[in-house]
């Protein structure tokens, strides 16, 4: 067929079946959460929900491990007195 007998592209059988087709392409389908495509937008002075490693209990022990120590009596006791002066930015400085 040449192209002066050829009907437009918008009158092929294959747009046709295209337009009809309602079928949600899978490709597509994000599952309704958020995700790079469709982001939760906060409200205007909505603070964000952030989660840092300090919200949950650490031992002596998960802090030297954390920071590459060998968990030796010596490191657990310099993990010790550092979460006991510092508290929750010990681990946040490790763990952010």
């Amino acid at each position: 067929m040449t192209d002066e007998n050829r009907p437009p592209l918008e009158e092929s059988p294959e747009v046709a079946d295209a337009i009809e087709d309602d079928v949600a392409v899978s490709a597509f389908v994000t599952g309704g959460g958020p995700d790079a495509e469709n982001p939760v937008f906060l409200s205007p002075g909505e603070q964000p929900r952030l989660r840092t490693g300090a919200e949950q209990p650490w031992e002596p022990v998960d802090l030297a491990v954390a920071k590459g120590w060998d968990p030796t009596p010596e490191n657990i006791e310099r993990a010790r007195r550092e979460l006991e002066r510092d508290g929750a930015a010990a681990i946040e400085r490790t763990v952010p």
